[in-house]
């Protein structure tokens, strides 16, 4: 190994495997492949051999995450929120159909922790069919709904999970940047004009339009609910990174799959499909029809606007640029759906 960041410990790799095979496992050597990179956490895919106690080999694989500390704005827990989640009882509020990996082991070293969790197989990314993504999103409609009419004592005693106001903070700090609020109200925005003042029209109602939002039902938010964070397999759900998991509003995760660098040349149908889905998911568990505008339009704009003209105007590849400016002439199309 080049780096002691990728050296397994005997110890944490045995309690793990213990766990996961339900044996007493007494050495396991490894191999590791990179999933996945970045400077907020690793992602490695561990395989080899364990030996049990009385000296029988099993090959096994899983999913060992590890993550240093750092501050997410508004957020500042956030980087221990998997650990705190898998330790608890959290998992209570999953189904066999709609449920987090399986955790072997955590641990909070200092300021990293170091999940070891099941490998997920499915459907993932954008290789999720149209039909694929419209289930998901009544999944998720039924999964959200039936914690909102239960209300499990488990989910309200969590203790690290982020606050309702996040993304209306989020949308807040981007608006006062002055780099990209001046830059789509000036001559020199290379962003077609119809879809800057989309975004201006939108700062200028902005409180009208948190007014509404704020009146919708306050569920359990993954609030990274992209496609590429959903494992889908025969009908069943895995989701991975919950990190920013918390409460935020009816409709914020579905923003997000919609919206969350997924196919673009889905984008329109996404919205006309997954949201009537969702409120069908929803509505199996709680009745919801005071709430007659759904507002994920408004949470779209709130949640990926700014952030669309920031990729766009730092952004060097003129492909990934012409990808974000078709990204927000995709969402101008939703808005008299």
């Amino acid at each position: 190994m080049n780096s002691d960041d990728n050296i397994v410990k005997q110890e944490l790799l045995i309690k793990a495997l213990s766990n996961m095979l339900n044996q007493t496992i007494i050495r396991a050597d490894y191999n590791l492949k990179a999933l996945q990179g970045g400077t907020i956490g690793r992602v490695h895919l561990v395989t080899g051999l364990a030996e049990t106690a009385d000296g029988e080999k099993q090959p096994y694989k899983m999913v060992w995450k590890t993550q240093k500390k750092f501050e997410r704005y508004g957020d500042p827990d956030s980087w221990r929120r998997e650990y705190d989640l898998y330790v608890s009882d959290f998992k209570q509020v999953f189904s066999d159909s709609f449920r987090s990996p399986e955790c072997y082991h955590a641990e909070i070293i200092g300021d990293e922790i170091q999940l070891w969790m099941e490998h997920i197989n499915g459907v993932s990314g954008l290789n999720l069919t149209p039909a694929m993504v419209e289930h998901i999103a009544e999944q998720l409609g039924r999964f959200q709904g039936r914690l909102y009419a239960e209300r499990p004592r488990t989910l309200h005693n969590q203790p690290n999970l982020s606050k309702v106001e996040y993304m209306k903070n989020y949308y807040l700090r981007y608006r006062s940047w002055p780099v990209l609020y001046d830059y789509i109200r000036s001559d020199e925005c290379e962003i077609p004009k119809h879809l800057c003042d989309m975004l201006i029209n939108f700062d200028t109602d902005a409180d009208e339009i948190f007014n509404r939002i704020e009146q919708l039902p306050i569920v359990l938010c993954h609030r990274d609910f992209w496609v590429e964070n959903i494992f889908y397999s025969d009908g069943k759900l895995v989701l991975i990174d919950w990190d920013t998991a918390g409460w935020g509003y009816m409709g914020e995760d579905i923003a997000s799959l919609i919206a969350d660098e997924a196919d673009i040349s889905h984008m329109v149908d996404y919205y006309q499909k997954c949201i009537p889905a969702y409120y069908r998911g929803f509505s199996q568990y709680a009745d919801i029809s005071n709430n007659s505008k759904h507002c994920i339009h408004e949470l779209i704009l709130a949640m990926f606007g700014y952030r669309l003209v920031e990729w766009f105007k730092f952004e060097e590849s003129p492909k990934d640029r012409s990808t974000h400016l078709h990204t927000l002439q995709k969402i101008y199309e939703m808005k008299d759906i």
